[in-house]
């Protein structure tokens, strides 16, 4: 089953004080177009600046303790709780605009930003999601610290704390992380700190907005807040910053991750690990561009007169998409016998010709060499325009599902940047011979 790509369906925004700054500030969630993604505007700084949520523009810094991106004075900062908002409800496009450097710390969780956003609205977009998977476990150690990802169909997280204190000690919690299950069970779990901790950090001039009323407050012995929203609040919580964190990926994921005592500057670096690695894996597996007939016949079976693209020129792993040319001539055999005296491409060439495009990408992976993909199912298929000697298809054909013995893909064909041909194609993997 497809899942598609959610904004909102209308603007929202919430007011409250920094964390770190003390200074009032609102967040404004505005809806956006398939495939934008998650971005933050600083309305406060001229231009509005746009700074986009991802692994290369997080701040690395150690004494944060929390998450910050951009670059310069153009940054924001404390962006965890509401990226855990909009990626636990399965938000994938949407503008997060900001007046200040900070968004609202509200409560401490994310319980205030999920509401708001349920109550004006999530909706579907025409865009199939595409997630960041992985086919081998992923891990990162350092000095006790410890995060994995390891191969699953849904996201999960696994968390384990372990403080040297009475009221919190070794704890671990493990969620299937949906949209209900955030919004019920995650969201509502504050951030905290430990009472010890409290004066260094004004001193260097953070937590100006901290109170109990913003935070949970671990004293010598126990809590100082009256209670405790779950008896696992702590560990809880840091399961909402690890899907804060993981939002820098820049698309959902699916994988279990298990996490030991990690902080944010150590799930940014493991999220910069996971985009290497898989980065690492496509380049390994990825032939050289860009392919001409000769290199294509190595992982299509179709010869003359059925070889219907003459140059691959993109492969995309990390989004599955394949981008394929074809060169029209006169001297195509189909002419001499369609439309003879106009030649007119046959659609069912167009359809072919986007299914050889998908063919290559499919059978370019490593595990599927040797295969053959056979096209089982055409959806939603249309011819905008007649294709005429002289053109030049631009296939463009991205994968939308895959699994190990099958697949589906849309596909486009553009001529002179104008679509004339589009359809959904089904692929069914088998061995040669």
């Amino acid at each position: 089953m497809v899942e598609y790509q959610k904004t909102i369906s209308g603007e929202v925004s919430i007011s409250g004080v920094g964390l770190h700054t003390g200074q009032e500030t609102t967040i404004t969630f505005k809806p956006a177009e398939p495939d934008t993604g998650i971005r933050f505007v600083r309305a406060d700084l001229p231009g509005k600046p746009v700074i986009e949520v991802s692994a290369d523009n997080a701040v690395l810094e150690e004494s944060l303790y929390l998450t910050a991106l951009g670059k310069g004075e153009t940054q924001i900062k404390t962006v965890e709780h509401v990226l855990a908002a909009c990626t636990g409800l399965g938000i994938d496009n949407i503008v997060l605009e900001v007046s200040s450097s900070e968004p609202p710390i509200s409560d401490g969780s994310a319980q205030v930003f999920v509401k708001a956003l349920r109550e004006v609205g999530i909706v579907t977009l025409d865009r199939p999601k595409q997630f960041i998977e992985v086919k081998e476990p992923i891990w990162l150690y350092e000095n006790g610290l410890e995060l994995a990802i390891i191969p699953s169909p849904r996201l999960e997280i696994t968390y384990k704390i372990d403080y040297d204190h009475p009221a919190v000690g070794i704890r671990s919690a493990s969620f299937l992380i949906t949209p209900e299950v955030f919004y019920e069970k995650i969201a509502p779990a504050r951030t905290f700190c430990f009472l010890k901790d409290v004066d260094i950090l004004r001193q260097q001039g953070k937590i100006k907005g901290g109170s109990l009323e913003t935070a949970i407050v671990i004293g010598e012995h126990d809590f100082l807040n009256e209670e405790l929203r779950f008896e696992d609040e702590i560990v809880r919580h840091k399961i909402l910053d690890v899907i804060g964190d993981l939002a820098l990926l820049g698309k959902p994921l699916k994988g279990h991750v298990i996490a030991v005592r990690s902080g944010h500057a150590f799930n940014i670096r493991f999220v910069r690990k996971i985009l290497k690695t898989l980065n690492g894996q496509a380049r390994e597996q990825a032939p050289p561009l860009p392919m001409d007939a000769v290199q294509i016949r190595k992982f299509l079976p179709h010869r003359y007169p059925f070889l219907l693209i003459d140059k691959v020129v993109e492969i995309d792993y990390s989004q599955m998409k394949v981008v394929a040319v074809k060169n029209v001539t006169n001297n195509e055999n189909f002419f001499t016998g369609h439309f003879p005296e106009e030649p007119i491409m046959p659609g069912v060439l167009l359809i072919e010709a986007m299914a050889q495009a998908g063919g290559v990408l499919l059978l370019s992976l490593s595990e599927n060499r040797g295969k053959i993909a056979y096209l089982v199912g055409v959806d939603h298929a249309k011819m905008r325009r007649k294709v005429v000697p002289g053109d030049q298809l631009v296939i463009e054909t991205k994968f939308t599902k895959i699994r190990k013995k099958a697949g589906k893909v849309q596909s486009t064909i553009h001529v002179d940047g104008v679509l004339v041909a589009e359809a959904e194609l089904f692929f069914s993997l088998g061995n040669d011979a």
